[in-house]
């Protein structure tokens, strides 16, 4: 705290009531620097869907260095080689553009589609993380919050940013709607899953339904795949739910693990608006990134993507998430406790105190005090919770979001199960 504000320089690094300091990740463990084992569940936030540290890409990482070292801030063949894997994996993207972070990604395909629709608004869905840019700050975190949730951004910065319900197809078309008065909708940004990671799940058929009214409104479809890209499939969320977006926002994973996770793909008539050489002349979004496409994180997510197609990873990962949840449920139903638990393939979510599950209704503002107020309240109790699975070797995402790994078994999910067990033994359900 003396040198680093609230103690650690990212906010999934925190642990109530202080946070630990790891040395070690290999597989699917943690090492803390006092000797301690944990099961790694947040897995970084998402990108090792092969497990931490894997042998066979750090291999290549450090003959990579050994040659390069990381970064030339020129023009290196991993750069080919990792868009031209992501454009054979991906169906709906012929063209990718490298940045540092999904964030940055995220800012690129909102100027790129300005300029191809010609259009001024950004619509993203209630709840939904798209990074921390000025613009996209906007209904985080508890859908219908609008900018009250985004310190430090000026109002005035979201005057072409709307929000949605999420799964509401007919609040999706009342705003494309009324932007067809005020400039027009530029793109549609979707969580394809649903808002933070389907941590507010939605049908089967709402991507597809998103799909159609960005075609009736003359709106590009932007899946925002940080997470579900390369983990639900090498084809990403797209191919599950077998809908084709206009671009395509990739992150964590195709770095895999290490720095400079970010990358914007599409189809070539929008992608040209990211040209920066040899493409001629034209109207270019402004973007930029020098420690983008390093050398390091394209080599990494290269031979990470190749492991992963040639192991079938997404689809091992996807089949423990399942038995971790199966084993979730089976407490919940033995302990009767008021907690749901399900999954998407290798995302699960283990809702205990239903923080995210608030919305705000504009047309009824004198509950919007009591709304933050509960979900404060309900966010700190779930600290406890994320506290209490720490101490039993289980590291989650905040207390309610884990992901599985390739590099997890049936037994190591069966011993995790039972850490589960060890802290829901000592829940008291009062009422």
């Amino acid at each position: 705290m003396d040198v680093i504000p609230g103690g650690v320089q990212h906010n999934l690094a925190f642990n109530y009531p202080f946070p630990l300091v790891f040395t070690k990740a290999d597989g699917n463990r943690l090492y803390d620097i006092d000797g301690n084992t944990y099961y790694d569940f947040l897995q970084a936030g998402g990108p090792t869907v092969l497990g931490s540290n894997p042998p066979v890409v750090r291999e290549k990482v450090e003959a990579l260095l050994n040659e390069c070292g990381p970064s030339t801030g020129l023009f290196h063949e991993y750069e080919y080689k990792i868009a031209d894997k992501i454009v054979e994996l991906v169906p709906s993207v012929d063209m990718v553009r490298m940045f540092g972070s999904g964030t940055e990604a995220c800012m690129g395909a909102i100027r790129v589609a300005r300029l191809a629709t010609k259009h001024k608004n950004i619509v993203k869905m209630g709840g939904a993380y798209h990074g921390w840019s000025d613009q996209l700050a906007y209904g985080i975190r508890i859908p219908g919050t609008k900018g009250l949730q985004s310190a430090g951004v000026p109002g005035f910065i979201f005057k072409h940013t709307q929000e949605f319900f999420p799964n509401d197809l007919n609040d999706l078309e009342r705003v494309l709607k009324l932007n067809q008065l005020r400039g027009g909708t530029a793109a549609v940004f979707l969580e394809p899953i649903g808002p933070e990671s389907g941590t507010r799940p939605v049908d089967f058929d709402f991507p597809a339904g998103v799909r159609k009214l960005c075609d009736r409104y003359g709106a590009l479809l932007v899946f925002d795949e940080v997470v579900t890209g390369f983990r639900m499939g090498v084809g990403g969320a797209q191919a599950y739910f077998d809908v084709t977006p206009d671009l395509t926002v990739f992150g964590k994973v195709i770095a895999g693990g290490y720095p400079g996770a970010g990358a914007l793909g599409g189809k070539r008539d929008v992608m040209k608006f990211l040209g920066a050489g040899l493409d001629g002349h034209g109207k270019k979004a402004l973007v930029g990134g020098t420690m983008a496409a390093t050398p390091i994180s394209c080599c990494a997510g290269y031979h990470t993507l190749c492991e992963i197609e040639r192991t079938g990873a997404c689809e091992k990962s996807a089949a423990l998430g399942d038995r971790l949840t199966d084993g979730l449920k089976g407490l919940i139903n033995k302990r009767q406790l008021p907690f749901v638990a399900y999954n998407v393939g290798s995302i699960c979510h283990l809702d205990t105190v239903g923080t995210m599950h608030f919305a705000i209704r504009w047309s009824k503002p004198w509950q919007i005090p009591n709304i933050l107020k509960e979900t404060s309240v309900r966010k700190a109790e779930m600290q406890h919770m994320g506290a209490a699975y720490m101490a039993e070797g289980l590291v989650t995402l905040a207390g309610n979001r884990m992901y599985t790994s390739a590099a997890y078994d049936e037994a190591s999910i069966d011993e995790a199960i039972a850490a589960f067990d060890r802290v829901f033994e000592h829940i008291e359900v009062i009422g």
